[in-house]
């Protein structure tokens, strides 16, 4: 009797309890529709959209309206991104408090609908398909458009990373909101990194975000003040004193200078040149100074080269690699970075620190770093031993009011400088061997021309993380073999315990 009323109680909780679980379900369900979250447990929030983009979305004064093109017979391998694209679209809106509005269009066969895609620049993209044994192309619409008022700003092509998409999105949105998009005047002459073939990649990513303009930099006409932002990338002629005194006199006037100086040039076959630094005497007077050497370090990327038919690849310390404690953490442009490649890096160091500028060492060697300064030999094969060793600044920026020639302009701004020691970092042959690179230069032009805030959305993924250096061959053998097998054998471990850790309760239960 005892037992079988043990049973009936045992029945009856068990029935509450499975009741109590459909309601909290219930209720928790109901709720999930008036409140919106995401639990996100990456460690970037690669999954959500990030504070700024929020913020932006929160505080839009009216609609904004986001036309998604996707084509019915969109391939297989992007139904996936396609997902991504509506969650983070629906994250968007939800913040927006009704001010996004999202609309999704199949263009089909409508040709006055593909007659306005192109007209704002989103194009059929071609897909590669492998159906029935055999490669195929597929033409869709994979693109999105964002309208404020009478403005619009076409994304062509959603890219596959979420964060280059909320990015895009983001930006598109400031800037179709924005009465002014800040300028970029980027420096042609004086035998500078050509635009449209050695940096192509960079020079798109500018004109997507900004409107950019190309300078020649001449002794009697002054930088249009409608420039934000002057940008100057591996000049080889020197600049007269007149040319320099017009930078200074932009610069002054509350326009930020990017400038990417090699101090030694290294050419096809490994030639070396030391560079006219005639923007050192520009440099002096914000304290800083780009030195004639070529820095190397332990910490170095790999490189390629050909003897004869014999093609190999080596660390090569004349290529310095930056991981994050490379990085200076108190600095939003690079806090966020984990590897970037600086090939034949010349350091950049303050020669006189002034009182009215603060000075920060944005990149840097590890302290195992030393330079040449003369008989440079960057072959792989002679490589001389280090010298004395320690740690070099290769990326420097100077903040603080400017010295004005007239009186009554004092204290009206702060004046922005960026001196990195290279230029090859941004050029194609580099980008693809790193492509955080391309981030590196990004972040740099945006910290001197926008708010620091995008910033954080484009750093979001990691692309890479190294293993902590100094570890001995076996720690690192077995922090890799844990990474692959130990949540395997932690599992199955778990499961173990537990059917044996049952199994004696049953037993116990049933004596």
């Amino acid at each position: 009797m005892n037992e079988k009323n043990t049973k009936k109680i045992k029945k009856t909780d068990l029935s509450i309890t499975v009741l109590l679980v459909l309601g909290i379900i219930l209720v928790v369900n109901f709720f999930s529709y008036q409140l919106f979250t995401r639990f996100d447990l990456t460690q970037n929030k690669n999954f959500s959209i990030s504070p700024v983009s929020k913020k932006t979305v929160k505080e839009l004064a009216d609609v904004v309206n986001v036309k998604v093109y996707f084509s019915d017979n969109l391939p297989s391998q992007v139904l996936g991104l396609k997902q991504e694209v509506k969650d983070m679209l629906g994250e968007y809106a939800a913040f927006s408090n009704g001010k996004i509005n999202v609309e999704y269009i199949n263009p089909a066969s409508d040709e006055k609908t593909q007659q306005e895609l192109y007209m704002i620049g989103i194009p059929q993209v071609t897909f590669q398909v492998y159906e029935k044994d055999k490669a195929q192309t597929v033409n869709a619409y994979f693109g999105i458009a964002i309208s404020y008022g009478d403005k619009t700003e076409a994304i062509p092509t959603i890219q596959k990373e979420a964060s280059g998409l909320e990015y895009q999105l983001t930006t598109a949105i400031k800037k179709v909101i924005s009465e002014r998009i800040a300028t970029v005047g980027i420096v042609t002459s004086h035998e500078t990194v050509g635009l449209e073939d050695a940096m192509s990649s960079a020079y798109k990513a500018l004109q997507e975000l900004y409107t950019v303009q190309k300078v020649e930099v001449k002794d009697d006409v002054d930088i249009s003040s409608d420039i934000n932002t002057l940008v100057i990338v591996g000049a080889k002629d020197k600049f007269t004193d007149k040319q320099i005194a017009k930078i200074e006199k932009f610069v002054n006037a509350g326009g930020s200078l990017l400038v990417f100086q090699d101090g030694v040039m290294v050419e096809q076959g490994l030639k070396t040149n030391k560079s006219d630094l005639s923007l050192n005497k520009l440099f002096a007077k914000y304290g800083l100074k780009v030195n004639q050497d070529l820095v190397a370090d332990n910490r170095s990327g790999m490189a390629s080269f050909t003897q004869g038919f014999l093609s190999f690849s080596v660390p090569y310390p004349f290529w310095p690699k930056i991981t994050k404690d490379g990085f200076n953490q108190n600095e939003t442009a690079v806090s966020s970075l984990t590897s970037v490649l600086l090939p034949w890096v010349s350091s950049v160091e303050v020669i006189k620190a002034q009182d009215n500028k603060s000075y920060s060492k944005l990149a840097y060697t590890t302290p195992k770093a030393w330079n040449v300064t003369d008989n440079f030999n960057v072959t792989p094969n002679n490589l001389a031993a280090p010298t004395a060793q320690k740690e070099y600044a290769m990326a420097m920026s100077v903040s603080g009011k400017a010295d004005f020639d007239s009186e009554n302009q004092k204290d009206q701004f702060l004046g922005k400088l960026i001196v990195v020691g290279d230029s090859d970092f941004v050029q194609e042959n580099f980008l693809r061997q790193s492509p955080d690179n391309l981030t590196f230069f990004q972040n740099l032009v945006d910290s001197v021309s926008l708010d620091n805030a995008l910033i954080e959305i484009r750093s979001k993924v990691v692309s890479s993380r190294p293993i902590k250096e100094g570890l001995t061959d076996s720690t690192i053998a077995m922090i890799r073999y844990f990474n692959v097998f130990g949540v395997t054998v932690i599992v199955v471990a778990f499961g173990v315990i537990r059917y044996f850790s049952r199994r004696k309760n049953k037993f116990v239960d049933e004596l």
